[in-house]
């Protein structure tokens, strides 16, 4: 391909119009959002922005201060209690730092959205990227991450990745005890709940309920098993499904207390109790697990403080002289067993 490769500081958004065959007005409207555009000529876009390595003018994204901070976060919901956590933790960690929080909203979840959300937060002068799942997992490995210049971290990740630095927990071993406890409870038909296949954490969670099955000598039985989209409705409709069936289980382990108070709710439909009947057990320790009834059984990841220690590497990063980067690295931090009457 002619010239597909040349230097980012040669590359405008010029060269990107000419190269989509659209305006420079509509690479910009797709690049900082500002305006709806087709699908096709989207992905037209991006395509010329990969082919030609554009990355934004590093000078720009200074102009206020060669150390200033600027951490952008790509959001979705902005009623969820992971966001809210999240951004509680980011601005303690930039108060103290004088750092700026930035956010962008990103509701398709693939990685052409989630790459033009973070190309956009990088063009509106974010020298910083924190990410969210499944944001991170979407965007790991795409070279126009590295080009883009500016370090990310990644909370709540399943899994260490390459090219950024994570914070999180230990997802199996977190969704291990849970299942554990339940076990120890004398509940044996437990089912769970699936999180989206596009979260690490999912499968790392729902590998950690079957290793604690196999310890008991206990298989996984596939209608046991219900796939789940960690919103509550998800949750409702997972409990219905499993409480009707011709087995019911006698515990269900939501892999998160959005599920799971949903999964509580069919449960209260049915006139069963909780936990005499079924036992009901979630995932992260969010606001609901208390605002429901009976309180909610559920595993504790301090978002908050995730969110804290990746703001503080970030800026690390981004104030460290050139030499003195350290490799990238995964940091798990503690989790624990919040036990409460629904188990």
């Amino acid at each position: 391909m002619r010239n597909s490769r040349r230097s980012g500081q040669s590359i405008t958004i010029a060269s990107v119009a000419e190269r989509a065959g659209v305006s420079p007005m509509t690479v910009s409207h797709v690049l900082n959002g500002t305006k709806s555009v087709r699908d096709a000529t989207r992905a037209a876009v991006m395509r010329a922005v990969e082919e030609l390595g554009y990355v934004p003018n590093a000078a720009a994204r200074s102009l206020a201060s060669a150390r200033s901070t600027r951490i952008g976060i790509v959001y979705r919901n902005a009623q969820n209690a992971f966001l809210s956590a999240m951004l509680v933790g980011a601005l303690n960690a930039g108060a103290r730092a004088g750092a700026q929080i930035i956010i962008r909203k990103c509701d398709d979840l693939s990685a052409g959205a989630a790459l033009e959300a973070v190309t956009a937060l990088v063009r509106s002068g974010a020298s910083a990227i924190l990410l969210a799942p499944p944001y991170s997992e979407l965007l790991s490995g795409n070279p126009i991450i590295a080009r883009l210049g500016v370090p990310m971290v990644a909370i709540a990740c399943g899994r260490a990745l390459p090219d950024m630095d994570v914070v999180g927990i230990d997802e199996k071993a977190a969704a291990t005890d849970m299942t554990r406890h339940l076990l120890e409870r004398g509940y044996r038909r437990i089912a769970f709940v699936m999180g989206p296949a596009s979260h690490s954490a999912s499968k790392a969670r729902f590998e950690g309920y079957g290793a604690a099955l196999a310890e008991q000598g206990l298989a996984i039985d596939p209608a046991l098993i219900q796939l789940g989209d960690f919103t509550f409705e998800a949750g409702l409709a997972a409990g219905a499904s499993l409480l009707d069936s011709a087995s019911p289980p006698d515990a269900i382990f939501a892999s998160n207390d959005d599920m799971a108070a949903g999964v509580v709710l069919s449960a209260h439909r049915r006139g069963l109790r909780i936990p005499q009947d079924v036992a009901v057990a979630g995932f992260d320790d969010a606001p609901i697990a208390v605002k429901i009834w009976p309180p909610l059984s559920t595993v504790r990841q301090d978002i908050d403080e995730m969110a804290d220690q990746a703001t503080e590497r970030l800026v690390a990063r981004h104030r460290a002289k050139p030499g003195e980067q350290e490799p990238f690295r995964a940091d798990w931090r503690p989790h624990r067993l919040v036990l409460r009457e629904s188990t």
